[in-house]
């Protein structure tokens, strides 16, 4: 088993049985047989390659900036840099990885905070393996994962006033797209509905996040669903 935060050479070439390119995936859990675990099962993915492991946040960090994975399995509690905190690094460096949250917290005041900081989504470590992947290739795709109970916590915190005012600098086709993200659509099916580049689609939502001040696609998604903005 590789050492907490040293990658490991994979044996194959990055590319699937079909040729297309696999999806990055960087482990960053303190427990070991939770990593040999999550290795074990996604490395039978055809889609999908492990390509490193961290014990900690800040090795994780470390190893997100080196290996430049697609996804990173973060996990919340872990001793000294903890998940939340190697979030909002990643985020400060603008670290491109989606970050899919593991965790066996279900206490929405452990999980919203990494929601807040930048995390795609979360999935529970006793999930079907099955639906684990689905949620990697999910996130990976710029879908964003929240369950209806956390939703609704993250709205309930926000104050339904702020911010109200800023939707009105939107175009229409920024409202459009912005519905779209709230329906959980990545870039390509936005394009596909809206009959755009997925190019043009990429400018419409840094436009609105910039417009709307906000930092991520969630905020996006959740800023639609406080202010009606969805259709």
């Amino acid at each position: 088993m590789p050492e907490p935060g040293r990658s490991t050479p994979s044996a194959s070439s990055g590319k699937t049985s079909s040729g297309k390119t696999k999806i990055r995936v960087l482990l960053v859990d303190d427990h070991q047989v939770v990593r040999r675990g999550l290795r074990t099962f996604l490395e039978i993915q055809d889609d999908i390659e492990v390509v490193g492991e961290a014990g900690d946040g800040a090795e994780g960090v470390a190893q997100a900036e080196s290996l430049r994975p697609d996804v990173v399995l973060m996990d919340i509690k872990m001793p000294g840099t903890d998940g939340i905190e190697a979030l909002r690094r990643l985020r400060e460096l603008a670290n491109p990885a989606k970050v899919l949250i593991v965790t066996s917290f279900t206490e929405q005041r452990t999980v919203v905070p990494a929601l807040r900081a930048g995390a795609s989504g979360y999935v529970y470590k006793d999930v079907d393996p099955d639906a684990l992947a689905g949620a990697i290739r999910s996130v990976h795709a710029g879908h964003v994962l929240l369950q209806p109970e956390v939703a609704g916590a993250l709205l309930a915190q926000d104050d339904p006033h702020n911010g109200q005012g800023r939707s009105t600098s939107l175009t229409e086709r920024e409202r459009e797209v912005l519905a779209l993200i709230a329906d959980g659509r990545s870039n390509r099916e936005i394009a596909r509905a809206l009959v755009l580049s997925e190019k043009t689609v990429k400018t419409h939502v840094s436009n609105i996040l910039m417009k709307l001040d906000l930092a991520d696609r969630t905020q996006a998604a959740l800023y639609a669903v406080r202010h009606g903005l969805t259709d």
